[in-house]
């Protein structure tokens, strides 16, 4: 599956232990971030995770372009080798105020996101970055 060139505003780096891309605030961005998050976990042996990372990295940009206007960032970087397997997964935005995890009711049509984000990963959490915000997690290679 090919990324569209126009969803993405620039690859910054996909060598090595890190792999970064910026989207344009577009709808298209959520399947393009899930597919780049796939292929990059697969290019570096993680089938294992990419599925959960492509879900919760769909999640975090979903609200992204809920409540933020401009770029949204993707990071991924893995362990070094020899390191307990971990995968750090970074979303970032221009919005400065952190998100809220809230309880959804049956009924709610969003409100989960987040919650997804608590039990799915290894750890989470958000910090202010110099313009906005970064939200991130991590998942334990088996």
């Amino acid at each position: 599956m090919g990324l569209l060139a126009w969803e993405v505003i620039g690859v910054i780096d996909t060598e090595g232990d890190c792999a970064e891309w910026t989207f344009a605030a577009d709808p298209g961005a959520v399947r393009t971030a899930r597919a780049a998050v796939r292929v990059q976990l697969r290019d570096w042996d993680l089938d294992s995770v990419a599925d959960m990372a492509a879900l919760l990295v769909s999640e975090l940009v979903t609200n992204s372009l809920r409540h933020a206007t401009g770029p949204i960032g993707v990071r991924l970087v893995r362990r070094p080798s020899g390191l307990p397997g971990v995968i750090l997964v970074e979303v970032s935005d221009p919005l400065p105020d952190p998100p809220r995890r809230r309880a959804a009711r049956p009924d709610d049509e969003s409100g989960r996101g987040l919650e997804l984000v608590a039990i799915s990963s290894r750890r989470w959490g958000t910090r202010p970055d110099e313009v906005g915000k970064t939200v991130w997690f991590e998942l334990a290679v088996p």
